[in-house]
């Protein structure tokens, strides 16, 4: 499972991306990834473990609906390259 978000707002100088994914570990457990910052940069990332799958697709969908309440939102033309993946 994954997700990418942008926000732009050039009035603002504002131009910011933020990455997740879902990753399994060697140890059974689950990786939240996260990657956020201006795009066209390299970002910041953290990392945040789950004991099962159910709690780390809970985390990634709480966390993308606060980025959408901040404003962020999925690029269209960013859709195709997700479900490629």
């Amino acid at each position: 499972m994954r997700a990418y978000l942008e926000k732009r707002l050039p009035a603002k100088n504002v131009a910011r991306f933020y990455r997740m994914a879902l990753l399994p570990n060697l140890f059974g457990e689950w990786t939240l990834y996260r990657e956020w910052g201006r795009i066209g940069q390299g970002g910041q990332v953290r990392m945040d473990w789950f004991a099962d799958k159910n709690q780390a697709v809970a985390a990634l969908i709480t966390l993308e609906a606060a980025k959408r309440q901040r404003g962020y939102w999925v690029e269209p033309q960013q859709l195709a390259l997700l479900l490629i993946s």
